[in-house]
């Protein structure tokens, strides 16, 4: 239901990471506000947080305090009522969340596929091509379709890492197609199918906190809420969550509606390629419960060096 905003009201916060991509994407988020509730401009403010994981770039996450790098600020003024809600790339939220905050809508979902930039194919790439990421999920799926690759550690926003292989740094890297669509840039590179490389759990889905006990907010978010996009999402996080996994463990995830269930894939991988283990389940009703059964069959299916990576 629409609210209307009065003028003289204070305008709705929104948190979100200083990044371009960040921005861009609450950018959508008003949008989507605007749309669903006919406020002016003037009613949203976007209040800009500087993360942990902004300032530390010469690390991987995992070695720093993992997924929480990218939360945890944003966490604390939403808590201390700095924001009214936080924006985030989901595939970026830790799976377990504090009882206080609520995960209370996700858009639509744009692409999920990674994209390759820096050679026309996987198989194009040359023999002992040096390829810069931050993510054990990539690394452990090139070093699985390549053995030969090397990896080494890139982060930074996308322009960053984009310059690094336009200055021949590195040869080649992948970023998430919905990152670059949102930035302008659907050229850049080239897509590798989702069959290749299972994405991130809830790559390319744009997610918005708010506090559990703040009614209004929730009412508002759900107003732009995707329940398909969200179920996805949800059943995706299910699965992480059976998994038991850290930041150092490769995993690949995808959900997609069929009808009124929906399908679960899953990947698990040992971090430099040499075994990986998939499998696939139908949620009967989108219900997320059917993810831990998934969860067990991969690991069942895994060695013990594998199982090892996500059930410590």
């Amino acid at each position: 239901m629409s609210e209307q905003f009065p003028t003289s009201a204070a305008p709705f916060r929104l948190g979100s990471r200083g990044s371009p991509l960040a921005l861009a994407q609450a950018e959508l988020t008003m949008e989507a506000l605007q749309a669903a509730h006919g406020w002016p401009r003037e009613a949203l403010r976007v209040v800009t947080v500087t993360t942990s994981g902004d300032r530390i770039q010469d690390r991987a996450l995992a070695e720093v305090g993992g997924k929480a790098l990218w939360t945890k600020e944003l966490d604390r003024a939403l808590l201390a009522g700095e924001i009214d809600c936080a924006v985030h790339s989901m595939k970026d939220v830790e799976t377990i969340r504090p009882e206080s905050i609520r995960i209370a809508a996700t858009l639509p979902r744009a692409a999920v596929e990674d994209r390759l930039i820096g050679a026309e194919s996987i198989a194009a790439l040359p023999q002992g091509a040096v390829i810069g990421t931050s993510s054990p999920r990539r690394a452990a799926q090139m070093k699985a379709l390549r053995p030969d690759l090397r990896m080494t550690l890139l982060r930074g926003n996308v322009a960053r890492r984009l310059s690094r292989v336009e200055a021949g740094e590195i040869d080649a890297t992948l970023l998430a197609a919905a990152g670059l669509d949102r930035l302008g840039q659907a050229e850049v590179g080239v897509t590798v199918p989702a069959e290749t490389m299972l994405p991130a759990v809830a790559q390319g889905a744009i997610g918005i906190e708010c506090r559990a006990d703040d009614a209004r907010a929730l009412g508002l978010l759900a107003a732009i809420s995707h329940q398909p996009t969200h179920a996805c999402v949800m059943a995706e996080r299910a699965l992480l969550l059976a998994l038991g996994g850290s930041c150092h463990s490769p995993i690949g995830a995808l959900a997609r509606v069929e009808g009124d269930d929906i399908r679960l894939r899953g990947q698990i991988l040992l971090e430099d390629g040499s075994e990986q283990v998939s499998g696939e389940a139908l949620l009967p009703g989108g219900d997320p419960a059917g993810a831990a059964a998934l969860a067990r069959q991969l690991l069942d299916g895994a060695s013990p060096a594998l199982r090892a990576l996500f059930t410590g």
